[in-house]
């Protein structure tokens, strides 16, 4: 019967042609919704905003068929609900990476259909068009073709738009197609990779205001670093989900995440040959948002290493913020602990402490090459002198006179004694003189000093040879250095401190990170400040050029204060001059869902929940919203009327409940800077102003608060009986009403009771 079932939706005609949301198409909704429930960091979100209200279909292992669920969905799109109202409360980079994802599953799409038909792409011609343009705006001449005076892109590119191209493989096919110059297969490369991600932006912008998302400044931006070829990073690119399983429902995009491309030559006997390379770590610019307005980033890891941990850098102002992979998972963390496997800062470690550390010794150690050359220079002039002196002994020597003597010499005599033996001689010694030259003593001289000579020599050659090893050591050690200020650069030399509690990181200047959302946030801002984004390839080692692949998804917008408030009420003007009687309701129906969930948050009992309330008096207007002045002005009445706009937005009063960790309800009423004529009889208020010097603006803000807390207690009280049953609205009515009951209303350096 179920399959019956199944079949009468999947042929059920498509009768309605309004579309359940704006700006998505059934097949669009139907794949983000398989997108969302498949991730848990996504599902766990917003996952319930996805209200599917069609049958459940499963596998025979209970787990649920999205496939055959798409496929109801797109021809019945009444089965799915996407509650955008509620989705924009959820973090804004989670919203973008489900319309990233949406965005890289179109092009897919739309790339393979043009290569498959690229002269029937049915749906998608619009999409082709789109990205088309976008190429051709960089595109070289060469890779160009004019048909009907239109230029378009040569049929031979066709091929280097397939998502499941290598970077290698890319370069392999440009370089033959055996254009003039390496300029042209480097514009072309580039071409593609600016058309990819000027594409996707614009599509994850559109499908995230359709779902709700709203940013005046928005960046998307793809980007992979590493050498380009097919390894780990490649295999492990999307998808394996949080838990470490198989994600089959996520488009295969390994090449659409595009590599900063460099110029490289090298030679190769003799000849030097120009090559392009990818980067092996990426540099991204971005902006803060100014104007008092968060800046939010967001990071979404798609292919990584799980031996090398992933690593990403964000530099302002000099100081560095670090968000590091975990081993089996995509998540960051501020925190470095990794097992088992390299990190960027072991790299640094080894070319600094082991490879520099033993190229410094070898050139400036007690026995390194500085005390060999000066030892040897020692001998060489130890040999130098010896020979100065054996050459004078030897010049003396010629001037010395020949001497004779009337006495034979003692060889003579030794001589003649033998003869006297053997018989041979007349028995008495021959009276011979003896003649002196010196010539033994010169020959001997003579060649002692060839000998000084030939160790001279070498002594020379030794120094020589040592000092062009020095030199050789001195130029690798100058590689290995800048190599080393690289790596330090690329890691940062100023480190930002951080505290953590509950997976919250915040950092020294406020800065903070979310691991469970994976949100990194600049606090809000009025002036604008240039930041940079640096994704690092790990190498093989530290003098590798090898390096495995890795992908992310960085996305760069605005966010407003308490944007994703679950409840957020701005309560503009709604109270009389001088008044604090609030004469209308504060919760409509549309309300409803996130009510229900703040009661959910309520009922359980481990998560904390608190009150805040303010009268902030005075407001004054930061360019997003009123907020307190510290030092007001009071004016004795209106320039321009009390319906001046810009009176009229400080008469604000705001209605917020922030939920994840904790529970937090906040109330802040202003007024405007005009001087309140508000009478005050109760003495303990006249007693409190005097002491602490507040100003009957301050006290017509905090009777205003504590208005509305008082109507926010009554509505409670209401609502959780008619979302919840009876035992559910107890536990809820009872928790709210006691932490309300403990209230106090912070006005100036005080605080009233209720």
């Amino acid at each position: 019967m179920k399959q019956i079932y199944i079949l009468l939706f999947l042929f059920l005609p498509f009768i309605q042609n309004a579309q359940v949301n704006n700006g998505l198409t059934p097949e669009e909704r139907a794949y983000l919704y398989h997108i969302v429930k498949k991730s848990p960091i996504l599902n766990n979100n917003f996952g319930r905003f996805f209200d599917y209200q069609g049958p459940e279909i499963l596998y025979p292992n209970k787990k649920v068929n999205f496939d055959s669920v798409e496929l109801l969905i797109i021809n019945q799109p009444d089965l799915l609900i996407i509650r955008k109202e509620e989705i924009a409360k959820s973090p804004k980079g989670l919203i973008a990476e489900a319309a990233n994802k949406m965005a890289l599953w179109e092009l897919n799409k739309v790339l393979l259909e043009k290569r498959n038909s690229p002269n029937d792409l049915k749906q998608y011609e619009n999409e082709y068009a789109t990205f088309e343009k976008f190429l051709l705006e960089k595109l070289p001449p060469i890779a160009k073709k004019n048909i009907n005076g239109k230029a378009t892109v040569h049929p031979k590119m066709l091929n280097l738009l397939n998502p499941s191209l290598s970077f290698d493989d890319k370069y392999m096919f440009v370089h033959s197609l055996r254009y003039p110059t390496i300029n042209d297969e480097f514009l072309t490369l580039e071409a593609i990779n600016y058309a990819i991600n000027e594409y996707v932006e614009k599509r994850t912008y559109e499908i995230f205001r359709s779902l709700g998302g709203q940013a005046e400044y928005f960046q998307n931006v793809l980007v992979a670093a590493g050498d380009g070829s097919s390894t780990t990073g490649i295999l492990e690119e999307r998808e394996k989900d949080e838990k470490g399983r198989w994600n089959k429902g996520l488009p295969k995009a390994v090449g659409l995440f595009p590599y900063q491309l460099v110029k490289a030559k090298t030679q190769v006997k003799k000849k030097i040959t120009e090559s392009i390379e990818p980067m092996r770590y990426s540099v991204n610019d971005f902006k803060t948002a100014g104007e008092n307005r968060l800046t939010n980033l967001h990071f979404d890891v798609w292919g990584y290493n799980s031996e090398k941990q992933t690593t990403v850098v964000i530099e302002k102002n000099g100081l560095n913020y670090h968000l590091f992979g975990a081993k089996d998972t995509r998540f960051l963390s501020p925190d470095s602990t990794f097992s088992d496997g390299t990190t960027f800062q072991a790299i640094i470690n080894d070319l600094e402490f082991n490879k520099i550390a033993k190229l410094h010794e070898m050139i400036y150690g007690k026995k390194g090459f500085d005390y060999w050359i000066d030892y040897n220079k020692k001998k060489k002039d130890a040999t130098e002198l010896k020979i100065e002196k054996a050459e004078k002994q030897y010049s003396d020597m010629g001037y010395s006179p020949i001497t004779t003597k009337k006495k034979p010499s003692h060889k003579v005599k030794k001589s003649q004694r033998k003869a006297i033996k053997k018989g041979s001689g007349s028995g008495s010694f021959d009276a011979t003189p003896t003649t002196d030259s010196g010539r033994k003593e010169r020959k001997k001289l003579q060649n002692k000093i060839i000998g000084l000579y030939n160790l001279f020599e070498a002594y020379k050659r030794k120094i020589a040879e040592l000092e062009q090893q020095k030199a050789e050591a001195i130029d690798l050690m100058a590689t290995y250095s800048r190599k080393l200020d690289v790596y330090k650069r690329i890691m940062g030399h100023r480190w930002a401190t951080y505290e953590e509690k509950d997976g919250l990181y915040i950092f020294e200047d406020s800065t903070t990170f979310d691991i469970l959302t994976q949100e990194f946030q600049f606090p809000a801002s009025d002036s604008v400040e240039n930041f940079e984004v640096r994704w690092i390839a790990i190498p093989e080692s530290s003098l590798s050029k090898s390096a495995d692949e890795v992908m992310i998804h960085i996305n760069v917008m605005d966010a407003a204060p308490n944007y994703n408030a679950r409840i957020n009420l701005q309560l503009q003007d709604v109270f009389a001059s001088d008044d604090w009687k609030l004469n209308q309701a504060l919760f409509s129906e549309k309300d409803s869902v996130a009510l229900q969930i703040f009661f959910e948050g309520l009922l359980d009992k481990k998560v904390d929940f608190s009150i805040i309330a303010r009268g902030q008096g005075i407001a004054k207007w930061n360019g997003v919203e009123a907020v307190y002045d510290g030092h007001p002005i009071e004016l004795s009445n209106y320039p321009n009327g009390k319906m001046d706009s810009n009176f009229v937005r400080l008469r604000v009063s705001h209605v917020f409940v922030q939920m994840g960790r904790e529970i937090r309800l906040e109330v802040n009423s202003y007024t405007d800077p005009v001087k309140s004529n508000i009478k005050i009889t109760d003495p303990t208020i006249l007693s409190a102003m005097q002491k602490h010097q507040l100003s009957k603006n301050e006290i017509l803000s905090a009777y205003r608060t504590a208005s509305i807390l008082k109507q926010l207690k009554n509505e409670i009280n209401v609502l959780a009986g008619k979302y919840l049953s009876r035992e559910d609205a107890k536990i809820v009515i009872d928790r709210f009403n006691k932490t309300i009951a403990k209230v106090k209303v912070s006005v100036g350096r005080t605080s009233l009771k209720m």
